[in-house]
């Protein structure tokens, strides 16, 4: 025989206690949720069933929808900015560390695929 999942059955006093707890500033609903030991989204609809939003009727009014947009503060535009030019690099620095044993190479920049291939070698 399979005994399946129960649904747990929740006091109006609990529910009430889980609410005034989420409404708290500065109080994560998913925090006071596990600390109670319920889902989030259970104590969220417990909030909106208590804030009376269910019971509400959405009303359609008879005047025209106003259709302009409101209007939104736009970001300053951008403007790049400049930097001062870095020097030119004169040569490749390398520093291998490999337990105890710690490695320092410089290597010209005019020289940089003769360096790639000696790393390739080095760390085969």
């Amino acid at each position: 025989m399979l005994i399946g999942r129960r649904r747990r059955k929740h006091s109006d006093e609990f529910k009430v206690q889980v609410v005034a707890a989420c409404s708290q500033p500065g109080v994560s609903i998913a925090a006071v949720s596990m600390a109670h030991g319920v889902n989030a989204n259970l104590a969220r609809r417990w909030i909106f069933d208590a804030s009376g939003a269910r019971d509400r009727v959405p009303v359609q009014e008879d005047r025209a929808v106003e259709t302009a947009s409101p209007k939104l503060a736009l970001p300053p535009p951008f403007v790049p900015a400049s930097l001062p030019p870095s020097p030119p690099l004169s040569e490749i620095r390398v520093e291998l560390r490999r337990g105890a044993m710690a490695i320092s190479v410089t290597w010209p920049v005019g020289a940089a695929s003769e360096c790639a291939a000696w790393m390739r070698e080095l760390l085969r």
